[in-house]
């Protein structure tokens, strides 16, 4: 858990703001005035991820951005179980205390499915989505390759060293995003590594971290996910926009594009041929140009 006051060297110079009515210590940015737009990071990120994001975008629009249970300025209990239904409640309790309406949201990676989830249980709150470098799970859309990221889970866990690998994240969290498809080097610095290596100082920081891909490769998430199908017509009546930066190892990008079109297809696709599942570190400027025009138009 990062310390409240940390702003890397003022490359996060936001106020913390924290709601514990979920339970544990949950960190969110909340900046600038308007309709809401809730952006929603994934593994192994937190905030930071946004945080090129959050001033253009707060000029026109209030910006919210939480902290997974387990990442970032987020508190990592120990007792609590890391599933993708965990922290979607999660979310919907902080959306629900700060009464949150006619939201925008921005969802990466884990912040997809944790978005549409939001989003199927509360349709009457969330306005559009804006897909970067995920997906909904609802597509049914097929997909029999086994991308660089899970090969990587899969044999560490076949081999009984995931725990270990993940568990020492901070040591080498740009090892490990590199494999999932992170591109551009040239974001990196001290302080860019600090920022995405302080929120896992041991081990026992890290079970959100290990939790996130085995809920996916274990098929933990398969229950939670079912009882949203009844709920799809709410979802599939939203504005959509899926950003994809091709060169992800984390999700096929060809899988995002058939998930997204099965479940909005007139939705709007925008492929990034240099970017990775990273997107917006490799491409922020063309995202929030994205974004703000989706907006605009929506």
């Amino acid at each position: 858990m990062i310390p409240a006051d940390e702003t890397f060297d003022g490359t996060w110079p936001f106020s913390p703001h924290y709601f514990d009515g979920a339970g544990f210590k949950m960190h969110y940015v909340d900046e600038g005035k308007g309709d809401a737009i809730i952006c929603l990071h994934g593994e192994p990120t937190w905030g930071y991820l946004y945080r090129n994001f959050i001033p253009p975008l707060a000029e026109c629009q209030r910006v919210v951005v939480p902290d997974h249970m387990g990442f970032g300025k987020s508190e990592t209990p120990q007792d609590r179980e890391y599933t993708l239904k965990t922290h979607s409640e999660n979310l919907m309790a902080l959306v629900e205390h700060l009464d949150l309406r006619d939201i925008t949201l921005v969802m990466q990676d884990w912040g997809g499915p944790i978005g549409t989830a939001l989003t199927l249980r509360h349709p009457d709150r969330v306005k559009r989505l804006c897909l970067l470098n995920t997906i909904t799970g609802y597509g049914g859309a097929k997909n029999d390759k086994l991308p660089p990221w899970f090969q990587f889970i899969k044999k560490h866990h076949d081999a009984g060293t995931l725990e270990e690998v993940m568990g020492f994240l901070g040591d080498h969290v740009l090892s490990i995003m590199k494999i999932v498809g992170f591109q551009n080097t040239d974001a990196v610095d001290d302080t860019w590594v600090r920022a995405y290596s302080m929120p896992f100082p041991t081990s026992a920081d890290c079970i959100g971290a290990v939790a996130f891909p085995l809920d996916l490769f274990l098929g933990r998430i398969v229950p939670y996910v079912k009882e949203g199908f009844p709920l799809i017509e709410g979802l599939k009546s939203k504005p959509a926009m899926l950003a994809v930066g091709m060169k992800d190892q984390a999700i096929d990008p060809e899988y995002q594009i058939a998930d997204f079109k099965s479940v909005f297809p007139n939705g709007p696709v925008v492929k990034l041929p240099d970017a990775g599942h990273y997107c917006q570190e490799d491409a922020p400027e063309t995202l929030i140009a994205l974004i703000q025009q989706f907006i605009q138009l929506t």
